[in-house]
């Protein structure tokens, strides 16, 4: 994060309350030295106060007709209004203008804006006064938008802004832990490893043993969603989240002062601050003489020595099952790693199967380099950190092995409130062990109508039905199958309640916000009037109304398009073939430590799209 610095951060809540702030002194005089510098003596304006800056915000969030704002030019929208701009990355990067009665009025930009735990994170990162001064013009032009190959676009500008990355990391870092989603990326090391290290795993500590002081504790971590709760997440309200919980303040301004001295982020790592500030430093652990300590490492670790890696892969899908439409994949991974070594070792990592696979490498830890070999040889070298740690990001483009769901899905009604469907799947053709498929579900939404009943059994699994969804358990968590095929059939039909027209509040709103009339066939109870409306959700409306009418073979799901998820996850090998291995890992100086390797491959979105009705599709190029 060279180059980042902040002037401030805000936190409010969702009545515009100011819950949290924190400005930094030193950066602030750094932003007044470069106004003098650049003639710009306008700029040379304190911050606002927190009452200021909450009723800014307020006033933003009105005039721009919610938090995020539309991101595009609309009907409403006026010169020195975010949506003026008439770029989606509005949404995120935000301006807000200070009123001051007794002075002239000013502007904050770039203003970082994220949202967490019902709370609203905002950043506000240094950047040169002619930077400002150049959004400025992009604030009041009056041609909309704009190529971003040219000059003067509001993305040409950001991408010579470095510091918008590190503002956007300290926001994700700050909301991250005020709603306590702090877990550390999952390392899963086998039965043959110490006891010691697979707990400190699974419970996300940052496993730093350091004798003869106590393990220093880690900050508390909201326990994970399994992956069927994670399957019923988009019919289910999580009743945690729509409450606001207290802020922890002496939390907070304790990351604040480890992670970022002086407003400069120096190690976001919220169990590495967690770790300094409860243990601090003693005689045990003396900086080495020979080597330069990095800031990712704060603590040496001590006890028995072991790696454990992590290949973890995310496959989406879309199956049509036509000959006019060819099935799509993309597989994006990530190699997890905990590497508890003593001293400052240096680690390098041979990779299997990348250049085969097609694969490229989007991130890296920044401890690793990487570097390139030849065809089949390729590594990462890394000095690792304390605990579990993503070493690198990557995406495939060619998969070398099958799809492990294969089939069709189809759904025709057979009246205005009812309709037959039909699956044929094939599950883990091809595969051998040691792939394992732990469960594997299927999911049939209906967002815009309630199910009344449902007729049929599947030749495998069980069946439970909402009043939005079918679920289709085909294998069920802890009965796993590995070695063999799986044919699958449920045919059946559903019912649903009759239809009921009403015209939804949102649909009013939309009127007279964007100037759309429509009236929208929907099941559900009319709303109040008195209920607040999301103009997101007003946006998203908009465009199910732009589509084309919808046939009466297709009036079920989202956009009209009706599809079936598929949900599964599989260990002991990869979807792209890209591999690691254990016996090729070099540590220097030479020790000895056991390496551990594991694969895990979970669905992402991996669709079933309906054969017998309309399907989203891209047009792809034929080399």
């Amino acid at each position: 994060m060279a180059g980042c610095s902040i002037r401030a951060i805000w936190i409010l809540t969702p009545h515009d309350s100011i819950a949290f702030s924190r400005t930094f002194p030193v950066v602030e005089r750094k932003w007044r030295s470069a106004c003098e510098r650049d003639g710009e003596v306008a700029a040379q304006v304190p911050l606002p106060s927190d009452l200021e800056l909450a009723a800014a915000f307020s006033d933003r969030k009105l005039r721009e007709g919610s938090v995020r704002g539309f991101g595009i030019r609309v009907g409403s929208s006026s010169p020195g209004s975010d949506s003026w701009v008439d770029d989606p990355v509005t949404r995120h990067i935000i301006t807000i203008y200070i009123n001051r009665e007794e002075a002239e009025g000013y502007m904050l930009w770039p203003v970082i804006l994220h949202t967490s735990a019902n709370y609203y994170v905002l950043v506000l990162p240094l950047v040169e006064p002619k930077k400002v001064k150049e959004y400025k013009k992009l604030y009041e032009r009056k041609d909309c938008g704009g190529s971003v190959k040219e000059n003067d676009s509001l993305s040409s500008l950001l991408l010579n802004l470095p510091c918008i990355t590190g503002a956007f990391m300290v926001a994700h870092a700050i909301g991250d832990l005020i709603s306590g989603e702090t877990s550390d990326p999952e390392v899963v090391a086998t039965s043959s490893s110490a006891v010691g290290g697979l707990l400190d795993t699974l419970t996300g500590s940052i496993g730093i043993a350091v004798a003869p002081r106590p393990k220093p504790a880690s900050v508390p971590i909201s326990a994970s969603a399994s992956s069927s709760a994670t399957l019923m997440g988009s019919t289910l309200v999580d009743s945690s989240r729509t409450m606001t919980k207290p802020i922890d303040k002496d939390l907070l301004r304790g990351f604040i002062s480890g992670s970022m001295p002086y407003g400069t982020p120096l190690d976001l790592n919220l169990n590495n601050i967690a770790a300094i500030r409860t243990t601090g430093f003693g005689s045990a652990d003396p900086p080495p003489v020979d080597l330069r300590q990095p800031a990712w490492k704060p603590y040496l670790y001590r006890g028995r020595q072991k790696i454990f890696f992590m290949t973890q892969e995310t496959i989406s899908a879309a199956l049509y099952d036509r000959e006019d439409i060819p099935d799509s994949f993309s597989i994006s991974g990530q190699i997890n790693c905990r590497a508890e070594l003593e001293g400052l070792p240096d680690v390098q990592l041979p990779l299997i199967g990348l250049k085969s696979a097609k694969a490229e490498i989007l991130s890296f830890h920044q401890s690793a380099q990487y570097s390139d070999h030849g065809e089949e040889k390729q590594a990462i070298n890394f000095s690792p950190p304390i605990g579990s740690f993503v070493l690198a990001r990557y995406q495939v483009s060619h998969a070398t092995n099958p799809a492990p769901v294969k089939g069709f899905y189809q759904l025709s009604l057979v009246s205005e409130d009812g309709g037959q469907f039909l699956f044929r799947l094939t599950l883990m053709e091809g595969y051998k062990a040691p792939y394992f498929m732990d469960f594997c579900s299927i999911t049939m939404p209906f967002p815009r109508r309630r199910i009344l009943s449902v007729d049929g059994t599947p030749s495998v699994g069980t069946v439970s039905v909402t009043e939005k969804l079918i679920e289709w358990k085909i294998v069920a968590s802890g009965r796993g199958i590995s070695g063999k095929t799986i044919d699958a059939t449920f045919s059946g039909t559903v019912r649903f309640h009759p239809r009921v027209m009403n015209k939804s509040l949102s649909i009013s709103l939309s009127k007279s916000v964007l100037g759309c009339t429509a009236e929208e066939d929907s099941d559900e109870e009319k709303e109040s009037a008195n209920n607040s409306v999301n103009v997101d959700d007003v946006l998203m409306e908009k465009m199910n109304r732009d589509l084309q009418a919808v046939d009466f073979e297709e009036p079920l799901c989202w956009q009209a398009f009706n599809y079936a998820k598929v949900s599964f996850k599989i260990t002991g090998g990869t979807f792209s073939g890209m591999t690691i291995d254990p016996k090729s890992v070099s540590i220097y100086p030479a020790v000895k430590a056991p390496v551990e390797n594991s694969m895990m491959v979970t669905s992402g979105d991996y669709i079933l799209w309906n054969t017998l009705a309309r399907s989203p599709h891209a047009a792809v190029s034929k080399d």
